[in-house]
């Protein structure tokens, strides 16, 4: 219920933001920004206004508050409020950030300005940001806080619980704590619900967790995500290939994993950035969009010229110009499920060698009879329109030739593409569907050339 009554007090103090900017009363403005809005409902309203008033908005955050709204913003407006500080602002700005989430945001910097930032640090701080920096922000490596509490397995719990009393906090989504020995080397985990149920006199050898297999330091992004959802994990140790801990990644920055996964997938197959502002200028906009149109003008134009090659077949049978569409989208549509799956599959970690053929098998049959189901539908509805059983033959027959050969490519273009090192998700829709539309106007007008000959 809290839960319920807090979100409808936030969306209170939004409409009154709202018509306070209206009205131009920015005292009120200010006053709503800094003493009633938390920093992650600041950047969704940053977030979804245009660039003036954004402009206008960020100015009137009070600075206290600047580094916790930053690290809720995405990468082009970050980004863009990022250049406009000097190294000082951005140092006082990023004092009290973890280690992880100041690396990601230096890494939207210019070389010089990082080093002129991390030179306003002390020893210790600059250390853990700079091990954090050294790996790319694509494996656990980035994704990784050096913040870390330790023990050691040959003391006991009275002990651990008498350490922790002296710390004034304890890192975020602190679940358990890590065990290693004297030359740091991982050992197991100690969950903090259990040492607190456990006798005080017991060894942390006795309590501990030793079957947690620790996370590589190389391993990539997307793979620590598989195994935070497979495990349920809230934290997990990282190691280097010697097996000593580096440090822990958390479930937030997991779920920010995931999230950016799933906006390049859906953004990449419409060629543009998940980073993408909604209110980003013309030009801008302008400029990322023209290259993906123009990849398509050419695919156009290459399913055209095939229309081209039987211009004296279309001339002579009207009807083929109204059902040609017909039977290249039914091959877009079937080839555009199976790629997705695939994609899909991929991403989860399910598709192998060992299964693909079994995957290519099913896509194969089940495509193909739905390939006959509506070859029967659609040539039906064609020969009662036309009054010609010819083209009833001849669209049936392109569309079980257009859908099965829409399933082969939508399974195995995927798994090409990943082994070229292309994103399937940004290149497999655009090749897939110049395919299924050349094949299906090929098909479709090879065969009527040949029956109307």
């Amino acid at each position: 219920m809290s839960d319920i009554l807090e979100n409808s007090q936030a969306r209170q103090r939004l409409r009154s933001l709202s018509e306070a900017l209206d009205s131009g009363a920015l005292k009120q403005v200010a006053r709503i920004l800094n003493g009633g809005l938390s920093p992650s409902d600041i950047a969704h309203l940053l977030e979804s206004s245009p660039p003036r008033q954004r402009t206008l908005l960020w100015n009137l955050v009070d600075k206290k508050y600047e580094g916790d709204v930053l690290q809720y913003l995405g990468d082009d407006i970050r980004s863009y409020f990022l250049s406009q500080l000097n190294a000082q602002e951005l140092a006082d700005i990023l004092e009290d950030f973890e280690s992880d989430d100041l690396a990601d945001l230096l890494q939207q910097l210019p070389d010089t300005v990082i080093q002129e930032v991390l030179d306003t640090m002390d020893d210790q701080d600059r250390q853990r940001v700079e091990e954090v920096l050294s790996y790319p922000e694509d494996t656990a490596g980035g994704l990784m806080n050096t913040d870390t509490i330790t023990v050691r397995p040959d003391i006991s719990i009275d002990v651990v619980l008498r350490y922790l009393r002296r710390h004034r906090s304890l890192p975020p989504m602190t679940d358990s704590l890590i065990v290693v020995s004297r030359r740091d080397e991982f050992i197991g985990m100690l969950p903090i619900t259990r040492m607190l149920v456990s006798n005080p006199a017991a060894t942390v050898r006795e309590v501990m967790d030793t079957d947690i297999e620790p996370i590589p330091v190389t391993l990539f992004d997307t793979k620590v995500a598989t195994l935070f959802e497979r495990y349920d994990l809230i934290s997990a140790p990282v190691v280097d290939e010697d097996n000593k801990l580096l440090g822990r990644i958390t479930i937030d920055d997991v779920v920010d994993v995931i999230r950016e996964d799933a906006d390049h997938s859906l953004m990449s197959m419409a060629g543009l950035d998940e980073d993408e502002d909604t209110f980003a200028p013309v030009w801008k906009t302008t400029k990322r969009r023209a290259l993906w149109l123009g990849i398509n003008v050419l695919t156009a134009f290459t399913s055209a010229s095939v229309i081209g090659m039987f211009e004296e077949t279309i001339q002579q049978v009207v009807a083929l110009a109204v059902l040609m569409p017909i039977v290249a989208s039914m091959g877009g549509i079937a080839g555009s499920q199976t790629l997705t799956l695939m994609i899909r599959g991929i991403a989860l970690g399910q598709v192998s060698g060992d299964n693909v053929k079994w995957l290519l098998n099913r896509e194969f049959i089940a495509t193909a009879m739905n390939g006959v189901l509506f070859a029967l539908v659609v040539s039906g509805a064609a020969v009662a329109w036309f009054k010609d059983l010819t083209i009833g033959l001849v669209i049936a027959l392109a569309l079980v030739i257009n859908l099965t050969l829409a399933s082969v490519v939508g399974t195995l273009l995927p798994l090409v593409l990943k082994k070229l090192n292309i994103d399937p998700a940004l290149a497999g829709g655009v090749i897939l569907l110049t395919t299924t539309d050349v094949v299906g106007f090929l098909s479709f007008l090879g065969l009527a050339t040949y029956f109307y000959a």
